[in-house]
C-alpha cells in the first residue's frame, strides 16, 4: 500500500489563556487556520492534474484546567472558579491541484463557541457567553520543491498565503451582574471566543515526508502566521470601563498575535488504514516577528502527543486525530512584564488549557 499521510495546517488551537489581572480567566490563543493542506496527495499519486480536494474537518475541545507557567492551579476546579470553554470548529477547505507541483487552497471556518465563568458575571453564579459564525478565511498557494518524477521516496512542500480578517472580532453578548440589583451589560466577548482577530496575516508553511517503504514513512510540518497589526481596537473590558491597571500595562485593547505550529512523526500502513504517531507543538509567542506585541494576549505553548488513523478509499479518506497534552505553559506576556516593571512585583497571568482535542473529518477527491 502506498504511504500517504494527511498533513494538517493548524485548525483550532486549544490553549486557553488568562491575562495579568488575578481575577481574569482563560481564552483560546490560536484560531482556526485551515483543515488539510495539499500534503494529503503526494506528488507520486496518479491522475492529480486538474483534480480537486474537498475537506470537511471538525474539531472540538473543552478547556478547564488552569496553569501559571507549567504549574497547574488545581484549587481552581475545587473552588469552582475555573473558566470552562467549549469550542467547535468546522473547516471547509477546497483545494485545486493544478499539476503534481502546484496547488491552491481556500479554507472557510465556521465557529461555535461558549464560555462560562463566575468572574465575568458578578462572581456569584456561573453564567455563559456565546459566539457563532464565520471565522478568518485563509488562501494559500502550495508548491513541491523537488521534481516528483525524480524524488519518489520523499519531497518538501512550501506554502505561502493570506489569513483574511473575515471573522467578527467584535462579537458581543450579555454579561450578567448578579446581586441586589441584577443588571446586564452588552459588550465584546472574551478574546477566547471571538470569531476573528481583526488582522490580515501572512501564512508560511513547510511540509515534508519520506517513505522508507510503501508501508512506513515519516513526516514533518511547520506553520507560522505573521500578524503585522499590533492591536485591533476592541476593548478587553467586556462592556465595562477598563481598569487603571489594564490601561497602564496596555492590556485594555486586544492584541493581534502571531501563531506557530510544529509537528512530526511516523506512519504505518495496514491495508486501507494509515496509523500514525507523532508530536505537536503549538505556540502563541510573546513577541511578533513584525510589528508591536502589546495589547491583551495570552502567550504560551502546548506540547502534545498526536495519535491518528486514516481510512483511505480511491476518492475518499476518513480520519481521526487526537492530540493529547503532555506539557502546558502559560508564559509571561508583554503587559505582564510592564506590570512587573511598574509595580516591582513579578506578574504572570494564569491560563486554562484543554487536556486534548478531537479532530475528525473526511476528504473527497474529484475532477
Amino acid at each position: 500500500m502506498k504511504f500517504t499521510l494527511q498533513f494538517f495546517s493548524i485548525i483550532a488551537f486549544y490553549l486557553l489563556f488568562t491575562y495579568a489581572n488575578a481575577n481574569a480567566q482563560g481564552c483560546v490563543a490560536i484560531r482556526s487556520t485551515g483543515g488539510l493542506c495539499t500534503m494529503d496527495e503526494h506528488p507520486d499519486s496518479t491522475n492529480t492534474d486538474g483534480s480537486w480536494l474537498l475537506n470537511s474537518n471538525n474539531r472540538y475541545f473543552r478547556s478547564y484546567k488552569h496553569f501559571i507557567g507549567t504549574q497547574e492551579q488545581k484549587q481552581r476546579i475545587a473552588l469552582g472558579t475555573n473558566v470552562i470553554n467549549h469550542s467547535y470548529t468546522q473547516d471547509l477547505t477546497l483545494t485545486r491541484i493544478f499539476n503534481n507541483r502546484w496547488s491552491f487552497a481556500v479554507d472557510v471556518p465556521i465557529l461555535d463557541n461558549s464560555r462560562s465563568s463566575l468572574y465575568e458575571h458578578g462572581g456569584k453564579e456561573r453564567l455563559s457567553t456565546h459566539s457563532f459564525g464565520l471565522g478568518d478565511v485563509r488562501l494559500t498557494a502550495y508548491a513541491w520543491l523537488l521534481n516528483p518524477a525524480k524524488a519518489r521516496r520523499g519531497n518538501i512542500q512550501v506554502g505561502l498565503g493570506l489569513k483574511l480578517a473575515t471573522g467578527n472580532y467584535n462579537y458581543q453578548d450579555y454579561f450578567y451582574h448578579t446581586g441586589a440589583n441584577d443588571t446586564r451589560t452588552l459588550g465584546p466577548v472574551d478574546q477566547s471566543i471571538q470569531l476573528g482577530d481583526g488582522g490580515t496575516g501572512i501564512t508560511t508553511e513547510i511540509n515534508a515526508y519520506y517513505n522508507f517503504t510503501h508501508q512506513f514513512g515519516v513526516y514533518g510540518g511547520f506553520y507560522y502566521l505573521i500578524s503585522p497589526r499590533e492591536e485591533n481596537g476592541i476593548s478587553s473590558a467586556r462592556g465595562s470601563v477598563p481598569s487603571a491597571k489594564t490601561v497602564a500595562n496596555g492590556s485594555d485593547v486586544m492584541s493581534v498575535p502571531d501563531q506557530v505550529m510544529l509537528r512530526g512523526g511516523a506512519s504505518y500502513g495496514v491495508g486501507k488504514f494509515d496509523f500514525s504517531a507523532g508530536a505537536r507543538y503549538e505556540c502563541l509567542p510573546v513577541h511578533d516577528l513584525v510589528g508591536g506585541s502589546n495589547g491583551f494576549r495570552r502567550p504560551g505553548y502546548i506540547l502534545s502527543a498526536e495519535p491518528g488513523v486514516t481510512y483511505r478509499l480511491k476518492t475518499l479518506s476518513i480520519y481521526a486525530f487526537v492530540p493529547v497534552a503532555v506539557r502546558r505553559d502559560r508564559t509571561q506576556s508583554v503587559p505582564d512584564k510592564i506590570s512587573t516593571t511598574l509595580t516591582g512585583v513579578y506578574t504572570q497571568g494564569d491560563a486554562a488549557f484543554a487536556d486534548y482535542a478531537i479532530n475528525v473529518g473526511v476528504t473527497f477527491k474529484f475532477k
